[in-house]
C-alpha cells in the first residue's frame, strides 16, 4: 500500500476491525469515541490517535463529524516509540489539517497529494507525544461540548476544572493549542455548520443552540469564521 491521506466520517453504530498498516485519526470537526490498546475514550480536534498495524479497535462518531485519516506503512520514531496512543498535535500541524481538508475536498491532484503527504510526515515527526489531555482540561472540553447553548466564561470553566483562572488559561493553551475563547468559538461554529448543513432548523434556532441570543451577532461571527453568511452556507 501507499501512504495516503483522506477525509472520513463515521457513524453512531459501533464498528471494529484491524488492518495491516498503521493509521492515524485526527478529528477536524466533532469527536471520535475509540477503544484501541489500553486507551478507551474520546478524541477531539487538536488530538490524534495512533492505531498500529494489526491492532483491533472499535469506534463510533456523530455522522457530521469529520476526520483526517492517514494510512502509513511506517510510523516515525517519535510515535512508534511512544507509550501513549493519543496525543495533542502542535499548532503547525493543527493548521495544516485545515489545508488538507480543503485540498482533498476541492480536487484530485496526485502531485499535490504527494507533496501534502511529505509535508504531513515532516510535521508528524516533529510532534511531542505527550500524555493524553490532563483530566482537568478534559472535563472542561466535555463541559463546553454539552453547554454550547449557554454562556461560557473563563471563570466558570476554571471552576469546572478546579483551577485558578491563570492555571486554566496556561494549561488549556498547552493542551489544545488554542485559547479558551478560541476553542469555544470554534466548537460553536462547527456545531452551527453541522446544523445548517444537515438540518432544516431556522437560523435563529441554530444561533440559540450554539449560544447566541442575538441573530445579528451570530451572523457576524459565523461570516467571520466561515467566510459566508449562515444563509449562504445552508444553501
Amino acid at each position: 500500500m501507499k501512504n495516503s491521506l483522506s477525509i472520513r466520517s463515521y457513524s453512531l453504530m459501533k464498528q471494529g476491525h484491524s488492518h495491516a498498516f498503521h493509521q492515524l485519526v485526527l478529528p477536524l470537526k466533532g469527536g471520535l469515541n475509540i477503544e484501541v490498546g489500553s486507551f478507551q475514550g474520546s478524541i477531539r480536534p487538536g488530538q490524534c490517535v495512533v492505531v498500529k498495524a494489526g491492532e483491533f479497535h472499535y469506534f463510533t462518531a456523530q455522522t457530521e463529524a469529520r476526520f483526517v485519516v492517514a494510512d502509513l506503512q511506517q510510523l516515525p520514531s517519535n510515535l512508534s516509540e511512544a507509550e501513549s496512543l493519543v496525543f495533542s498535535v502542535n499548532p503547525p500541524l493543527l493548521q495544516y489539517l485545515a489545508f488538507i481538508e480543503l485540498q482533498l475536498n476541492s480536487q484530485v491532484n496526485q502531485q499535490i497529494e504527494q507533496l501534502m503527504m511529505q509535508t504531513f510526515c515532516c510535521l508528524l515527526a516533529e510532534q511531542q507525544v505527550l500524555r493524553f489531555f490532563d483530566q482537568r482540561i478534559q472535563k472542561v472540553l466535555d463541559y463546553i461540548e454539552s453547554h454550547l447553548a449557554t454562556s461560557l466564561s473563563n471563570q466558570q470553566l476554571a471552576a469546572v476544572a478546579y483551577l485558578s483562572l491563570t492555571q486554566l488559561k496556561k494549561l488549556f493553551k498547552q493542551q489544545t493549542g488554542l485559547s479558551v475563547s478560541q476553542y469555544v468559538r470554534q466548537a460553536r461554529m462547527e456545531k452551527a455548520q453541522a446544523l445548517l448543513r444537515h438540518t432544516d432548523y431556522p437560523i435563529q434556532i441554530v444561533a440559540q443552540t450554539v449560544g447566541y441570543s442575538d441573530h445579528a451577532a451570530f451572523s457576524r461571527s459565523f461570516a467571520k469564521y466561515c467566510g459566508m453568511s449562515p444563509s449562504q452556507y445552508s444553501r
